[in-house]
């Protein structure tokens, strides 16, 4: 409760001048209206017919905004864009945002459906339901919004179009020309995009790329991101008998792919965390100005470790942003035989780990794979694509099944960058607060095609509260971030250049 008073202090203080506004609540009021309608339109990434409903919206909303508006066809799902009338005369901004969604288990929601938003204020207890006619006039930005996609990531669209509603009021000239570009399978890795920005070009070209996706720092503050790191997978398995056999006739004589396996992942890491495979790290070296950044975040380490309830952290880093800095190796799913009530006394026929590896720019994600692969190799093991025959079997003492997953590439956008320092004073002004710079965060967003084929900087610029659920049952956004983000989108779009 003690952080959560301290997060709603700190967020307070940016919206004082917001709530001496009544041109902005009401414009608050009206996006939390046009939040309610977006989000009634599912948006599972999975399902085709609900990315063409939601085009369908999209194309509706930013029409009324004066927007030029096409699908442009990929390989899978159309992306959408939109642009304001173009002036050469003026530098292009780009702007990136995602309206598909992840999938939802609508009883593991605390409501009757992740698609109908429900109105929250917070209590002693959490979260209390309350109907939207207590909103009224006077809007409390400290309660939320909860349904799938308020925060990843159709607040911030609608953030968007009520500044867009906001500089038209007011009569502003836009000193950029504005391109929007928003993905419906984001949360699929976005797969068609590399292909897609190669082929529409022309179309996209712009001076900067705008991110606007994920939460803002956890201390509340105004935060600008300079990049992201990016992620590819593999799959190993290892093999036993052909067939699950009997631990009582079979243990201490047949290998147990399990043990092989636990051993195999054991030698990838040394017991504070760090990769052993030789070259892992290779290319990556942190001097002192960079080092000065990462220690300016006001992170903590230890409230990390009370909130993750972990006592000691992996020594990759010395502290959380420097371990960002790194490639990661990781476990995300380990399977053999039965477990729980449903084990079983057997050796199992194989096992299974599911592996991510999180990229930074100095690291090539295929050249990774080929690391991790000859590893594997080195420890006595012959590699397959596909699971063993049994001539295959009989020759080979220990074999391993490896599947390679797709690259998402990591991308640094230069943290002396123009563009960067122009979005640094803009969030500055328009907060009167200092700005968390971030220099690489560690999740992805599949921004690398952009940077590849168009040659331009990029950063990303969060909206939401850091506490959204996102990807989770019970999503949510707090409305004071519906004002936070009206505000930095006016902010950017209002102001120029030197």
């Amino acid at each position: 409760m003690k952080k959560w008073l301290l997060w709603t202090g700190l967020m307070t203080s940016f919206f004082v001048h917001a709530q001496d506004s009544l041109t902005l609540k009401s414009q608050v009021a009206k996006s939390i209206e046009e939040l309610q309608d977006f989000v009634a339109i599912p948006n599972d990434a999975l399902n085709a017919d609900d990315i063409d409903d939601n085009l369908i919206w999209l194309k509706r909303k930013f029409g009324e905004r004066g927007f030029n508006t096409a699908e442009l066809e990929t390989e899978n799902l159309p992306l959408f864009f939109a642009a304001l009338p173009v002036d050469d005369t003026k530098p292009t901004v780009l702007i990136y945002m995602h309206f598909d969604g992840q999938s939802v288990d609508p009883s593991k929601w605390n409501q009757p459906s992740p698609y109908q938003v429900v109105l929250k204020k917070p209590d002693e207890d959490g979260f209390e339901t309350v109907p939207f006619e207590e909103l009224k006039d006077d809007i409390d930005y400290n309660w939320r919004l909860f349904g799938r996609s308020t925060s990843d990531d159709k607040g911030p669209i609608v953030m968007f179009l009520n500044a867009i509603d906001l500089l038209n009021k007011e009569g502003k000239e836009i000193p950029f020309n504005v391109k929007v570009i928003l993905d419906g399978e984001e949360e699929k890795s976005s797969k068609p995009l590399p292909k897609a920005v190669k082929q529409y070009r022309d179309l996209l070209e712009a001076d900067f790329l705008m991110i606007t996706d994920g939460p803002v720092h956890p201390s509340g503050k105004p935060t600008l991101i300079f990049g992201c790191r990016g992620i590819t997978s593999l799959t190993i398995t290892t093999h036993g008998p052909y067939k699950p056999q009997h631990s009582g006739h079979y243990g201490n004589y047949a290998p147990n792919p399990g043990f092989q396996l636990a051993q195999l992942l054991s030698s990838m890491k040394d017991k504070d965390g760090r990769v052993t495979i030789p070259g892992y790290y290779d290319g990556i070296t942190l001097d002192e100005t960079v080092m000065a950044t990462l220690k300016s975040v006001p992170d903590s380490d230890s409230e990390i470790s009370q909130k993750l309830q972990f006592k000691s952290h992996e020594e990759v880093g010395n502290f959380y942003q420097e371990a960002l800095q790194y490639p990661s190796l990781n476990i995300r799913g380990l399977g053999s035989g039965w477990i729980g009530k449903n084990a079983r006394t057997i050796i199992p026929e194989s096992a299974t780990a599911e592996l991510d590896l999180r990229l930074v720019p100095e690291t090539d994600g295929g050249r990774l794979k080929e690391l991790v692969k000859n590893h594997i190799s080195e420890q006595g093991y012959h590699i397959l694509n596909h699971t063993p025959s049994k001539e295959e079997r009989m020759v080979h003492d220990k074999i391993v099944t490896v599947s390679e997953g797709s690259v998402t590439d990591a991308f640094r956008t230069d943290l002396d960058n123009p563009y960067g320092k122009f979005l640094q004073e803009v969030l500055k002004k328009t907060f009167q607060e200092e700005v968390v710079r971030i220099r690489i965060m560690g999740g992805t967003v599949p921004i690398a095609p952009f940077i590849n084929e168009l040659k331009i900087p990029a950063f990303i610029v969060p909206m939401v509260n850091p506490d959204n659920n996102q990807h989770s049952p019970n999503e949510n956004l707090r409305i004071g971030q519906l004002a936070y983000g009206i505000q930095a989108f006016y902010g950017v779009l209002s102001s120029s250049i030197d």
